[in-house]
């Protein structure tokens, strides 16, 4: 029956439906109403169909990011431009260049402690026990792993150093990176920041440095040999998002979900 007739038997039929059979006609007729209106509206969408759509559209809205930007929103804290004219600024950069020289010469010795590694990935780490280190030992400086949000003193993820000017209380967070020779100008990934609360390890408005440390080939020589390095200023850097889901061996694997197994 159309909706309209459903309306003019509870309007018009007055005198011959009793109160209550006209009150069940106008809720039916309500019903058949708001029934009709929601298939003609579509239902809203949830937050990943609303999601799946800008993130295929990257070349609007994710390359080209500032990453003072990200950090600002992610944190609440600035990115601080290196200003060369600034004395702090100045002798701050100087004693990480010479801790990066320093670094380099006690690395690549034949006895070393990276010369037995194998892993590049697991080298990075004594870069930056090193750095650390020799940052230590500068008068008016003190360098840490930078804590979490948590309070909790964690090595993986950005950054990876956090540099005090004690008479100033200015902070400079430092991330070494390495990478071979012949791929400075490749456009895989080489930094990544991931945005979590419970993990952020910028907690102070900084300046941020990455310090890329290149070396040779190593299938090519037998030893870890580091020949350059270049401190970076981030505070014009831009990023770009890629966007993965991400699923582990326990959300594949679950019982009700295989089909078939091996007999063993």
């Amino acid at each position: 029956m159309p909706v309209t007739g459903v309306f003019g038997l509870a309007e018009n039929g007055a005198s011959i439906l009793n109160p209550g059979v006209r009150f069940i006609a106008c809720v039916a007729a309500i019903a058949l109403a708001s029934g009709a209106l929601a298939q003609i509206s579509p239902a809203p969408k949830r937050p990943v169909d609303q999601l799946i759509p800008w993130l295929l559209d990257e070349e609007q809205e994710l390359r080209g990011v500032s990453f003072s930007e990200v950090i600002f929103d992610t944190t609440g804290k600035k990115v601080l431009p290196f200003d060369a004219n600034n004395a702090i600024d100045r002798r701050v950069a100087k004693a990480i260049s010479a801790a990066c020289d320093e670094t380099v010469k006690r690395l690549n010795t034949a006895h070393g402690a990276i010369q037995n590694v194998n892993r590049i990935n697991e080298v990075s780490s004594h870069f930056e026990d090193s750095l650390r280190e020799l940052l230590n030992t500068t008068h008016g400086l003190r360098c840490d792993f930078p804590l979490t949000a948590e309070g909790k003193a964690q090595r993986s993820g950005y950054p990876d150093l956090r540099i005090t000017d004690l008479e100033s209380k200015r902070v400079f967070y430092l991330d070494p990176k390495l990478y071979a020779a012949g791929s400075r100008d490749s456009s895989f990934r080489a930094f990544y920041f991931e945005p979590k609360k419970a993990t952020n390890k910028v907690r102070e408005d900084a300046v941020h440095f990455v310090v890329g440390f290149e070396h040779e080939i190593r299938e090519k020589t037998g030893v870890w040999k580091f020949t350059r390095w270049d401190l970076v200023d981030l505070s014009r850097f831009t990023v770009k998002l890629k966007a993965e889901f991400q699923g582990s061996n326990r959300d594949m694997y679950r019982p009700e979900a295989i089909v078939a197994s091996s007999e063993k």
